[in-house]
């Protein structure tokens, strides 16, 4: 094999794996650009998506004990009785700093349908004994915002033990289809509140558009990145000079 064929037949297996190692920077700094771009889109979105969520909660209507389910976040008024044999707790809530339950008891109105209230938090620590909680007699009237039954995430493990619930749903209730609609109320006036601790589960919109904002210069600087070092591998790649085979022979 002559001088210049084995040189051609080096050159071509190391421009081999060179090649590979080119295509592999393109692809993967490729990949993390239109990822940065579409999750900060995402993001975006999502921003403009809670902007209108909190807008609807805070123009939800004030209803008094309505017969179609309201819209979420409406004021509800509702006057009835109590059944405090039937309350629950829901299990691990957090509340400044302390450990307890969330007070779940039905009400009974006047013209006998059933309403789940979530009453507020009531501290227990670690103890695991049935929390012990007082629960007003009589006709009272209460005040409070409306969650609808939606979408839970996964339950690993029984939902019920003894009366604590690790979420709340209304077939922890032998009579769970007696309730007037699907959802609770969680009060925020009227006997037999406790403390206040539930809120909308929302990140604010200036949340997500940080997000995006991060998301974005992530694709920018690896972009740059990109850019950058691809120059540098195609002048790496740039073969060297050669003279040509009949003065490489009278070199000495």
């Amino acid at each position: 094999m002559r001088g210049s064929e084995r040189q051609d037949h080096s050159s071509s297996r190391k421009r081999q794996p060179a090649v590979k190692l080119v295509l592999l920077w393109w692809g993967f700094w490729s990949l993390l650009v239109v990822l940065g771009l579409v999750l900060g889109h995402w993001q975006w979105q999502r921003a403009s998506q809670k902007e209108a969520y909190l807008e609807a909660i805070a123009s939800a209507p004030t209803l008094v004990a309505p017969q179609e389910m309201p819209p979420e976040g409406s004021t509800l008024l509702l006057e009835g009785v109590y059944q405090a044999d039937e309350t629950r707790y829901l299990d691990n809530r957090t509340h400044d700093g302390q450990l307890g339950v969330a007070v779940l008891t039905p009400l009974r109105t006047r013209d006998g349908r059933r309403w789940l209230i979530e009453r507020g938090f009531l501290s227990t620590g670690v103890s695991r004994e049935t929390p012990q909680v007082t629960t007003p007699t009589g006709v009272v009237e209460l005040r409070g915002q409306w969650q609808p039954d939606g979408k839970r995430g996964p339950l690993f493990g029984a939902n019920q033990e003894g009366l604590r619930l690790q979420r709340i749903q209304l077939d922890a209730w032998e009579a769970g289809a007696d309730f007037a609609l699907a959802g609770w109320l969680h009060l925020e006036e009227g006997p037999g509140l406790l403390s206040p601790w539930w809120e909308p589960s929302v990140m604010p919109p200036s949340r997500h558009l940080g997000y995006a904002v991060q998301w974005w210069g992530l694709a920018a600087a690896a972009l740059v990145v990109m850019l950058l070092g691809g120059r540098r591998l195609r002048r790496a790649r740039a073969p060297a000079y050669l003279p040509p085979p009949g003065q490489q022979e009278s070199l000495p």
